[in-house]
């Protein structure tokens, strides 16, 4: 795979993310990890995109290890009954954290914003999901074919 391709890499292990969760995957331990190193061997940032090593959904923490509480903006009667159909659709667990793709989350993120009037989108939803980039999340999944079939379908979920 050429590394200079990133929109490349990311498409293949986001496939093979969503083969895993397709498939049940359940060998105690496993893990994938992502690490961002830039030119000059410096490293920028390590991200666990998945994790079996735990038997409980993965919480958002903050820096000093707490997990976060939803904040106001998504704690509303509209945004709840949102995160219940994203629950119901398997899209979030019940720490309201993502079961999907990077770009899927992106585009469910939006999906929710956009229909609670959120206007620090980004902003709210990194810190909840502890992600950084998510802007960019966005705009790769807006060039996929299968990404903008799952913005339809979040389309219908939410009404």
């Amino acid at each position: 795979m050429n590394h200079n391709n990133n929109e490349e890499e990311l498409e293949f292990i986001n496939c093979l993310l969503d083969r895993l969760r397709q498939a049940g995957f359940n060998a105690n331990g496993s893990h994938l990890q992502l690490v961002y190193v830039a030119p000059g061997a410096q490293h920028i940032n390590t991200q666990n995109v998945y994790n079996n090593a735990r038997q409980e959904p993965v919480k958002a923490q903050a820096t000093d290890g707490v997990a976060q509480e939803l904040p106001d903006v998504l704690r509303t009667p509209e945004a709840m009954a949102l995160w219940q159909k994203a629950q119901r659709a398997g899209y979030v667990d019940e720490h309201y954290q993502p079961l999907l793709s990077r770009t899927q989350a992106a585009l469910l993120a939006d999906a929710m914003a956009e229909r609670l009037g959120i206007k620090e989108k980004w902003k709210v939803f990194e810190r909840l999901w502890n992600r950084k980039y998510m802007r960019n999340d966005y705009n790769l999944a807006l060039t996929r074919k299968r990404s903008l079939d799952f913005q339809d379908k979040l389309k219908r979920l939410f009404g």
